[in-house]
């Protein structure tokens, strides 16, 4: 297997269990490692035949920007369900990121995988 992933898709959005954070936008950061097997696109040279990674982004995109979860860990499972459902993906791996979440540090977030990790 092969991983396509994306780095650092930002998305503002509703996050948080305060009530400022109801209130305002805050940017998320998605990095994302998803498991495919890019040697049919590789050899028909044809977007078709590969996981689309505007597609996943655009989704995403679309998804995160319209949510309004309190937990940045329901965010993620709502994530990786999207992948592994809609795009058939076997594994992803999720970093989501909200800077600015703790004073003084750089940045806080999770990291998940979900699906069955194929041998790489």
């Amino acid at each position: 297997m092969d991983i396509i992933y994306l780095s650092d898709l930002r998305i503002e959005t509703i996050i948080g269990i305060y009530d400022w954070e109801r209130r305002v936008r805050q940017v998320v950061s998605l990095d994302l490692e998803m498991a495919t097997d890019i040697a049919k696109a590789a050899a028909s040279d044809d977007i078709e035949d590969t996981l689309n990674y505007k597609a996943v982004a655009k989704r995403l995109i679309g998804f995160v920007g319209e949510s309004e979860f309190q937990l940045v860990e329901t965010l993620a499972e709502r994530i990786t369900g999207i992948i592994l459902d809609e795009f058939n993906v076997p594994w992803v791996r999720l970093r989501l990121n909200k800077q600015g979440a703790v004073r003084g540090a750089r940045d806080v977030g999770v990291i998940i995988e979900r699906g069955v990790r194929p041998d790489l």
